[in-house]
C-alpha cells in the first residue's frame, strides 16, 4: 500500500479526532450554546454515517467476501461482521459508566452554573473522566474513519467530517468540568485536544496490528465492523444527543439532510 494513502488516511483521522478542541474552544468563546445548529449538526452527522454504512460500506464487506467465499458464506461473514462491529462499540460504552459516559449533553452556560453546584475535586474527577471515556470511545472511530479512507478517499472524507462534527459536543464534555476545577482554560483545552488524540492513535495501532494480515478477507470484515459500529454510534449517541438539545425536528430535518448529501456525493463519484 502506497505511503501517500497511508499518511492520507492518518490525517483524516487526525481531523476528526482533534475536532474535539474546536468544542473546547466554542465553550470557551461562545456566551451561549447555539442548540439548533447542535441538533440539525449532529443530525447531519448522523444521516451522513447511516447512509454511507448502508449503502456503501456494508455493501463493499458484501462484495468483497462474496467474492472471497462465496454467496452463502460471504453473506453470512457479512452480517457477522456488521454485528460484531455493534457488539463491540456497545460493549465499551457499557463498561463506561453512565455518570462519567462523555456523551450526556453540556451546554456553554453550564459554565457558569458548574461552579456552584459541584466542588473542584469532583468536577476535576469528572472532566478526566470523561477524556479516558471519549478517549476510548475515540479508538474504533479512529480505526473506521482510517480503514474506509484507505479504501475510498472519498468515502473517508464523507466519514472524516462525520465524526468530526460529532467530535464537537465532546470537547465542550470535557473542557466545561476542568476549567472549572482548575481554573485553567489551557488545562482544559489541552485535555480535551489529548482525549481527541485516541483518535489517529487508534487507527495507527489497528493498522500496524493488523497490517501482516490485510486481504480481501480482512477488509470484508474490517469494513462489515464499521458499517456496524458507525450505525451504533449514531443511533445510540448522535440522535439521542441532538433530541436532548430541545429540537427534535431540526436533528430529524439535519438527519435527512446530511443523507442527501451524501447519496448525491456517491452518484457524482460514481
Amino acid at each position: 500500500m502506497e505511503i501517500n494513502t497511508v499518511l492520507f488516511a492518518l490525517g483524516l483521522t487526525m481531523f476528526a479526532g482533534l475536532s474535539t478542541g474546536v468544542g473546547s474552544a466554542l465553550a470557551f468563546l461562545a456566551k451561549k450554546t447555539n442548540t439548533k445548529f447542535l441538533s440539525l449538526s449532529l443530525g447531519f452527522s448522523a444521516g451522513v454515517m447511516i447512509y454511507v454504512s448502508m449503502v456503501e460500506i456494508f455493501a463493499k464487506a458484501k462484495i468483497a467476501l462474496i467474492a472471497e467465499h462465496g454467496v452463502i458464506l460471504g453473506n453470512w461473514i457479512t452480517v457477522a461482521s456488521f454485528f460484531g462491529g455493534i457488539f463491540v462499540i456497545a460493549l465499551i460504552d457499557k463498561l463506561i459508566p453512565s455518570f462519567e459516559n462523555p456523551h450526556e449533553i453540556h451546554k456553554v452556560e453550564d459554565i457558569e452554573n458548574s461552579v456552584e453546584n459541584a466542588k473542584k475535586r469532583k468536577l476535576l474527577k469528572m472532566g478526566v473522566l470523561s477524556a479516558i471515556a471519549i478517549g476510548i470511545h475515540n479508538f474504533p472511530e479512529g480505526l473506521a474513519t482510517f480503514m474506509a479512507a484507505l479504501q475510498s478517499p472519498s468515502l473517508g472524507i464523507a466519514i472524516a467530517v462525520a465524526i468530526a462534527i460529532h467530535n464537537i459536543p465532546e470537547g465542550i464534555a470535557v473542557s466545561i468540568p476542568l476549567y472549572y476545577a482548575t481554573g485553567s482554560k489551557k488545562k482544559a483545552f489541552i485535555y480535551s485536544f489529548i482525549s481527541g488524540l485516541a483518535e489517529p492513535l487508534g487507527a495507527l495501532i489497528g493498522y500496524l496490528i493488523l497490517m501482516p494480515y490485510l486481504n480481501d478477507t480482512m477488509f470484508g470484515i474490517l469494513f462489515g465492523a464499521v458499517a456496524g459500529i458507525m450505525v451504533f454510534i449514531s443511533l445510540d449517541e448522535l440522535l439521542p444527543t441532538a433530541r436532548e438539545y430541545g429540537h427534535p425536528h431540526f436533528a430529524i430535518y439535519g438527519l435527512v439532510a446530511g443523507m442527501i448529501v451524501m447519496a448525491v456525493s456517491l452518484l457524482l463519484l460514481m
